[in-house]
This record gives C-alpha cells, structure tokens and sequence, in this order.
C-alpha cells in the first residue's frame, strides 16, 4: 500500500517558489497603493466657478504645499518600488533555474535508446553500458544499479507493467511531498534558536503590539473623541442646561485633547511665556481669572485666547500660535459634534429616570452648539451679517445693502435680486471681485425640505393616537442659491404678465350719472389746526411686493411654493368662476353618482395595491440606509478654516414653545443631491392639536437653516381588542371538528376478521 512521505528541501528550490509566491502577494498590492499618482488637472469649467479671492488663494496654496517634504517622499517611494521589483526578479529567476529533486524514471533515458528499440538491441545497450559503468570496472555503483533497473523494466514483463503503471519497475512507492522549508530548521542543533525566535515572535511581540494597541484605543470613543473629554462635557452640560455660546466657547476649549498629558501632538515651546500672556491682553473676553476647573488650567486658557483671537481675525505668528490655532480649529466641529451628542444623552437619561428633571439640555444649548461650529468654519460671531460669509464684503459694502431704499440683509434677499440691480448695488466691486461674489453665492445651499408625518405598521396611518409612535421622513432637496433667483425671477415674470394683462384689458365705461342722481355735496372735513393729516402712500403693485418682502422670506410650512406668491389674484378670480360653475354641475354630478355602480372589488384591489408599494417603498428605503456612501458632499466656501470643509447638516424636531428637543439631532453628511431620512418620535400622551418644527441646520453656514412647521391631531388612544372574530370558536364547532379529524386506521387482518 503507498505510504506518504514528507521531504524537507534540501537544496531551496521548492522553498524560492514559496518566497516568490508570498512576495508576489504582497508586492504588487503594495505597488498600487504607494505609487505616487499624477497630479489631476483640474476641469477649467471648475476653475472658473472657483473664488479667486486672495484668502482662498492663499488658502490653496497653503494645501497644496502642505507637506514640504512631498517631492522627497515621492522619490523614496519610486526607490523603494524600483528595489523591492529588482529583488523580486532576483528571486524569480534563481527559483527558475533551480532543478527539480523528483525526476521521473526514463528507462530509454537511462539506456541512452529510443523508444521504438528492439530486444536485442537493449541487451546490446545493456552490455556496453555495464562495461563501462559496472563497479569492478571503476564505475559508481548507483549509476550501475540505474542501468540495471532500466534494463529489467524493458525487459521483464512484470517490472515493465509496474513501470507503465507505477511509473517505477518496483510497483508503487510511497507518494512524497516536499515541504517549501530548508532542512537546517528542523536540524537538532539549530532547534534551541528556532523555538527562541518562536517564543519572542509570539510570545513577545505580539502581546507587547495587542497590548498597545488596546491601551491606546480604550481611551477614545467610536469618533476617536477621549473618554475623558466625554465625561468633562457631560459634567459641564449637566451643571448648565442652558447654555450660552460664550460659554459653549469655554467648555468646548476646556477638552483634554488639548492637554500635553493626554495628547502627545501638543507642543509646549518657550516662547508661549512670552506671546501667550501678550495675546490675552490683546484678545478681550478670555477670561483667564476664572476658577473653575479645568477652565483654570493653561492648556484651556491658551486655547480660548486662540479660538478668540481666531474669531476676532487677528494675525498670530505663523510658526508657533498660528500652528497651534490651526490644530484646535481642526478638532472643533469633531468636537461639537460630541458635545451635541452628550446633550441628547442627557435628554434620554431624563426620560429614563436616570437624571433628575429639570436638569436636561435646553433647546437654546443645542442651537448654541451648532452656532458655535458655524462661527469656527466662517471665522466670524453669530450676530454679524451673514453678508460677512462672501468674499469682497466689508462694512463699507454693507452700507449699500442696508439704506432707506433696500434692506438687503439676508444671502437669500441678494440672490433674489436682479442682475442689473444687484450690479448697481455693488458698483464698488470691479468685474473681477463682482464674479467672485457670484460664484460663491451662486454655489451656496438652498434645501427644499418635504415633511410627512405617519403611523407605521397601522392600517390608518394618518390617525395619531396618544403615545403613538410617530414617522416622520423628511426628504431634502439639495439645490443652490442660484436655482432659487431663477424661481423669484420666474415669480416676478409671472407676476409682470398678471399686471399686464390686467392693465390690457378694457375698463368698464362708468355712465355719467342723470342730474336727479347727483348727491348731494356735503361739507367736507376740514383738518383741525395743530395735527397733521396721515398721508396716503400709493398701493405698490404685487410684483414690487415680492420683490421687497424676499429678504425678510422665512421658509415654514406656511410659506408657499415658489411660484404662488404671483399667481394668488388670479386664483382669487378663477375660484370665483369655479364656486359658480359647481353650483351650476352639482345637481348633475350627484345624478351621475347616484346612477354610478359601486365597485367595491377595484376599490380593494387600489387597497392592496397601495399596501404593497408602501412595503416595496419601505424596503427600497432601508436598502438605501444599508449602502455605504460617500461623505464628500460640496465643498465649504471657508477661507480662514485650515483645511477643506464638506457641507454637514443636523436634523431634528423641536417644540419651540416648550423649548425642548423631542428628538435626537441626526448628522447627515451624505446630502449630495437628496436625502430622505426617518425621525421617530413618541406622540404626547394626551389628545389635542400640538404644533412642531422639524429644523435643518447647517454645521458650516449661516442664514442658510430651515424649519418647518408641522401640525398632529393627537387623538384617544385605541382600544385594544380582547376578543377576535378569529379565535371565537363556538362547542359545536369543536365537536364538529373532532368528529372530521378522526380517521380509520384499520388494517387488512382486522378487516378480513370483521368479513368472516
């Protein structure tokens, strides 16, 4: 029986096949992630929609030179690649001229014959070649035996079936199996040091590498945020519900990630005795006398004097405060982020029990937090015009916008604007500074939101009963400032059309009135000395209307869609003419109901049909929820922020009467085009009318936020039903059951019992 036999190799050739084969696995990967690309030409038409202000220049060039060392980590990458390839060769090519230790046994070989030879000419063969080779003659002996195993197996019929077979004249052999390892690893001598680079190698190594790595990772939470900075958060956010933005301010630079102890990036250099205490004195409001911890310490101290001092726009020197300042600026909406997170584990702790009432996050506290990550990412307080967010625009140019004649305040009221008027309002802009505010305005975000407010798994969705769980999908709409002045221009064109169709059309003729139809001329009221009469002031026309009532346009549910501010006379006339047109058809209309047959069965079918699509629909939704997407979404227009910025949002619901959260803000940072997304809520546990408002704030804007209202009839709670048509099942029913579930099982014998 074959036997399988396990050889070590001997001379390295099975073993430079496994080294290729492991190198080659790891080689070419390797190559394709360090290959050092090209760099992409940028698309011109970008290029042209791009801000060429002097800060965003400098801005790109500060990114794009990042790393000085760039050039010099490129050429090492091309050095290593081009090495690591040539020794792969090396490699490659030894493993090919290696020679095979298992040779197949040739019996024609040996003898040095063809295959087509005769008997009589092997035996000649056999003899010459055993002359030569045999021992006594002063051959080898293993060469002999060789020729004498080739000799029988062509001519012996049994060793010459083996050899057919088998491929050896002596039957089958035990199978081998060669190991891809040199034979010196297994050698007695050398294994006290292979057992020695086992035990370091496993026994060393790689606990000192898991250990590491676990002490390392168990001090940060799921968004590398440490576990100390959580709890300094929740502790602050307990103690003050309701939160300032100078405060938020404190709290947020208190972070231990700005401390040297818990944060090896930080650097503490010699001159911060000097220029630290000299911009404390410069920047107010830093409130370095504080005592209250850690807000006390030096590490918070100088990173409140630098976001402070960020915010104020002030120059710090670029190789020391600069670099320090711009780290902080990178970890603050990160940061934020968190701190927004604690408050709402805070409000689910007070409706757990787990916190005392009273003591959870103001809606004001959220709202504050979120100002705070727009005021870092557009370098500028809340309560500056959001004018201030596009390039060019000074106080100087908001003199223009905000006189007697215009009131332009808002982003949305200068994109509303006509390009002649808005040109001549910027006059003091020169073409080249006009196109930048364009562009930039141009690409900001104007988001369409769709509220739709349902019970789920109900057969009546649209009834909400107390304490009811309550859906609401929101469906945003990502599109740009641009988009929404083309709407107002096709308002204000519409608009236009109205009034001039109504002044085209012919004015009734008034009769002049018979001389006994003349009224009497009573004495007019003369005004009394000493006050002044009001003085009339013409009706403007409702296309001036729109125009002047843009800035002040707040997007709620009660505002109408772009295009119905200009057609509201219209309508007015067309619903006159329509109740009068019903009044004339309702008599028939009811005639025609009355003679129309009542299908129930389509009725059904248009039910199922529904149903099923609100299952299809909720499929395909939590399909989507399972993609993974990009959180690349639209670039920031943010100058003074040190790196690029992607355009985040937070949703959520919020009772503004109340002043409190009823749910959690939900970051989306996947908002490209549309986003639709699901916000569960617990519906109030007593009946009536309550009013909310769904809110979508901007993490990186202002003056670019939605809310809209949304409205629940809450009613009484349903009855639950004890008792079910289904399970009603009278006795006789039972008996009735019991009699059809019994059945013969009757076999042959007994029956040909019972027939004798």
């Amino acid at each position: 029986m074959a036997r399988a036999q396990f050889v070590y190799d001997e001379s390295g050739g099975a073993f430079l096949y496994f080294v290729v084969s492991v190198y080659a696995l790891v080689l070419i990967p390797l190559t394709y992630m360090i290959w050092p690309s090209k760099e992409k030409k940028e698309d011109p038409e970008k290029l042209s929609k791009q801000c060429h202000c002097e800060p965003c220049e400098n801005k790109r060039g500060r990114l794009k030179n990042k790393d000085p060392r760039a050039h010099v980590k490129v050429k090492f990458r091309k050095l290593f690649l081009f090495a690591a390839w040539v020794i792969f060769l090396i490699i490659a090519y030894r493993a090919a001229q290696a020679k095979p230790e298992t040779v197949e046994f040739d019996p024609y070989e040996v003898l040095q014959i063809d295959r087509g030879a005769t008997t009589g000419e092997i035996r000649k063969k056999y003899r010459q070649l055993s002359k030569i080779h045999h021992p006594d003659k002063g051959g080898e002996h293993l060469t002999f035996m060789k020729i004498a195993k080739a000799y029988e197996a062509l001519t012996d019929e049994e060793a010459k079936k083996n050899w057919e077979e088998h491929g050896n004249p002596d039957g089958p052999q035990a199978t081998s199996f060669g190991i891809a390892l040199p034979a010196w690893i297994v050698e007695k001598q050398n294994s006290v040091w292979v057992l020695a680079a086992y035990g370091i190698a496993f026994m060393v190594i790689l606990p000192a590498a898991v250990g590491t790595w676990w002490y390392r990772s168990i001090k940060f939470s799921a968004d590398q945020i440490l576990l100390d900075t959580t709890q300094l958060f929740f502790y602050f956010f307990h103690k003050t519900p309701n939160m300032a933005i100078k405060r938020a301010t404190m709290v947020l630079t208190s972070a231990w990630e700005f401390e040297k102890g818990h944060n090896a990036e930080i650097q503490y250099r010699p001159s911060d005795n000097e220029e630290v205490p000299m911009l404390i004195r410069d920047v107010p409001g830093v409130n370095e006398k504080i005592k209250e911890k850690p807000m006390c310490y030096p590490y918070a101290i100088k990173a409140r004097a630098l976001v402070l001092a960020y915010l104020s726009k002030k120059d710090l020197p670029p190789k020391t405060l600069q670099k320090d300042q711009e780290y902080i600026l990178k970890k603050g909406p990160m940061l934020i982020n968190e701190m927004i997170s604690v408050c709402s584990q805070l409000v689910l702790y007070v409706h757990a029990g787990r916190v005392q009432p009273g003591r959870e996050p103001r809606l004001e506290t959220f709202e504050n937090c979120m100002k705070l990550s727009q005021m870092l990412v557009q370098r500028s307080y809340e309560h500056r015009p959001p004018l201030l967010q596009l390039p060019h625009f000074n106080d100087d140019v908001l003199r223009h916008c905000i006189t007697k004649k215009r009131n332009i305040r808002n982003l949305r009221a200068l994109a509303g604007m006509k390009e002649a008027d808005r040109r001549a309002l910027l006059r003091n802009l020169d073409d080249y500074k006009y196109k930048d505010v364009m562009n930039v305005l141009n690409s900001m975000p104007y988001v369409d939101m769709n509220v739709k407010s349902e019970v789920l798994d109900d057969e009546d969705g649209a009834h909400i009963g107390a304490g009811d769980i309550v859906t609401v999908t929101v469906t945003l709409t990502r599109k740009t400032l641009e988009a929404f002045k083309q709407e107002d221009n096709n308002e204000d064109a519409m608009a236009e059309e109205e009034e001039q169709d109504r002044t085209d059309s012919p004015k009734p003729s008034k009769n002049k009135p018979k001389v006994w139809e003349k009224q009497r001329k009573g004495k007019k009221n003369k005004p009394k000395k000493g006050k002044q009469q009001p003085v009339k002031k013409p009706v403007k026309k409702a296309a001036q209307q729109n125009k002047t009532n843009q800035g002040n346009r707040v997007q709620d549910v009660n505002d109408k869609e772009p295009n119905q501010d200009s057609d509201d006379e219209s309508n007015r006339h067309s619903d006159a003419d329509a109740e009068s047109d019903s009044d004339d058809n309702r008599s028939s209309d009811s005639e025609d109901d009355a003679a129309r047959p009542v299908d129930d069965g389509d009725d059904e079918e248009d039910g199922d049909d529904d149903d099923w699509d609100g299952l299809q629909a909720n499929i395909t939704r939590k399909e989507k929820v399972l993609e993974a997407k990009s959180k690349i979404t639209h670039e920031v227009h943010c100058p003074f922020y040190p790196e690029l910025k992607q355009e985040w949002w937070w949703l959520y619901i919020a009772d503004k009467k109340k002043h409190v959260l009823l749910t959690t803000p939900t970051q989306i940072c996947t908002l490209r085009d549309e986003e639709e997304t699901q916000i569960k809520f617990q519906a109030p546990s007593k009946a009536g009318a309550y009013q909310y408002h769904v809110c979508l704030r901007s993490d990186s804007y202002f003056d670019l936020d939605v809310s809209k209202q949304i409205k629940l009839d809450v009613h009484e709670a349903k009855e639950v039903k004890d008792t079910h048509p289904q399970w009603d099942i009278s006795d006789d029913d039972d008996n009735r059951n019991d009699s059809e579930d019994e059945v013969d099982y009757t076999t042959d014998d007994e029956e040909s019992d019972q027939d004798e």
